[in-house]
């Protein structure tokens, strides 16, 4: 599907800070450098005396949920700790900009203060689930420090993976395989036969979508250690993972994903102009190809449920128009488990006491239909009705530019 990746990219899962990932690696064995994450310049300050060694150099990272930190000036690199705190204070509370934060960056509040590390060599490791082979696989590069999705384009030769036994796990043998393939030491290999063992008991234990390091450094020494660290988790595990659940950081959230959190609505804003209203997820995809395929862009996901109400119909409406880019609403209902004439009173109800000038598009299909049509049309509301998706979407991606963004208010 067309919105899949970007669902993906903006974030279906919980996503947690470095540090945090760092913690919980460490944890199951995975090496990570000496550091603390703070909060206060006045932190710095102590933790950098502490870890400072004569050669070597601190790092401070930015800590926010984000890639491409480097790039955005969020990785310092200093010798002193009068540097560390100068870092600390140009860093914290500053609007971090990387390519995937958009123009808008991410607020810093924390950072993570490290010892320097004699970098030999960098690699990749991941792991994630594979919808084709409805496996886990493990990935591994020498090309580690880069995006791997860059790599996977232009050098796929250059990552090798292992797929995953979903009942007993990743195989000694794997882990010894991929560690060769990245053509180290023979000393170096073991270790990071270990490294990777390890990496899989966590990315299993606290049932994990994504366990990744890059950079996976070989240092001067032949140590192999996680250099950065990334893990996302599936919403519908946290309830059994207490401890990852809380290392939720609200900052890091979309406010208005937070808000449709508060109100059980599955919300995730993306960057188009058309806001969508569905109800079941695989709906809501289709809806949302139907709208790029039309020449649109989707605005949000918004997932309303089976049992659509007057209440989640409206909340999930002021939501998406809180979204000053939303242009027009495609409102895409299947008469199910709700029947279409229950959704399409709680259309006119719940939108008809709102203050909006927002072209809506409604479609619904399914049980009572008719029924529901004839309530949206009597409603005299302005509400502009298709009888198919492909109509809907066309309907609402012409509105979106015949209307000024932002609606309800």
């Amino acid at each position: 599907m067309l919105c899949i990746r970007e669902l993906f990219r903006w974030g279906i899962f919980l996503k947690i800070h470095e540090y945090q990932a760092k913690q919980i690696l460490k944890t199951f064995g995975v090496p990570v450098p000496a550091g603390e994450p703070c909060t206060s310049s006045d932190q710095v300050a102590e933790l950098g005396a502490k870890l400072l060694e004569a050669g070597k150099p601190l790092v401070v990272k930015a800590q926010i949920h984000a890639g491409g930190r480097g790039k955005g000036g969020g990785i310092k690199l200093v010798k002193t700790v009068r540097e560390a705190v100068s870092a600390a204070r140009q860093l914290l509370g500053s609007k971090l900009i990387t390519p995937q934060t958009g123009p808008e960056g991410r607020l810093v509040s924390r950072i993570l203060v490290e010892q320097g590390i004699d970098i030999e060599s960098e690699l990749y490791a991941g792991i994630t689930f594979d919808r084709a082979t409805i496996r886990d696989v493990f990935m591994v590069s020498t090309e580690g420090g880069v995006e791997i999705e860059k790599v996977a384009a232009k050098t796929p030769e250059k990552i090798h993976k292992e797929y995953i036994d979903p009942i007993f796990g990743i195989n000694t043998y794997q882990a010894r395989s991929l560690a060769y393939k990245l053509n180290l030491a023979p000393e170096v290999t073991k270790e990071a036969a270990k490294v990777f063992l390890s990496l899989y008991a966590a990315y299993r234990a606290k049932e994990a979508s994504l366990a990744e390091i890059n950079p996976l450094v070989v240092t001067g020494e032949g140590t192999v250690l996680a250099l950065d660290a990334k893990m996302n988790f599936d919403d519908n595990a946290l309830f059994r993972q207490k401890e990852v659940a809380a290392m939720r950081d609200p900052g890091e959230e979309d406010p208005l994903e937070r808000e449709a959190n508060e109100f059980g609505l599955n919300y995730i804003k993306l960057n188009g102009n058309v806001g969508c209203m569905v109800n079941g997820a695989g709906l809501a995809m289709a809806t949302m190809d139907i709208i790029k395929q039309a020449g649109g862009e989707p605005a949000n996901f918004l997932d309303v449920g089976g049992s659509a109400n007057a209440e989640t119909v409206g909340n999930g409406f002021r939501i998406i128009c809180k979204d000053p880019n939303v242009g027009a609403v495609l409102i895409n209902i299947f008469g199910g488990i709700v029947r279409c004439d229950r959704v399409a009173r709680g259309v006119v109800e719940t939108l008809g006491n709102l203050k909006t000038d927002m072209p809506v598009v409604v479609r619904l299909q399914g049980t009572n239909a008719e029924e529901g049509k004839k309530i949206i049309e009597e409603a005299e509301l302005g509400f502009r009705w298709a009888d198919t998706l492909k109509k809907a979407a066309q309907m609402a991606v012409q509105a979106t530019s015949s209307s000024a963004p932002g609606g309800a208010r």
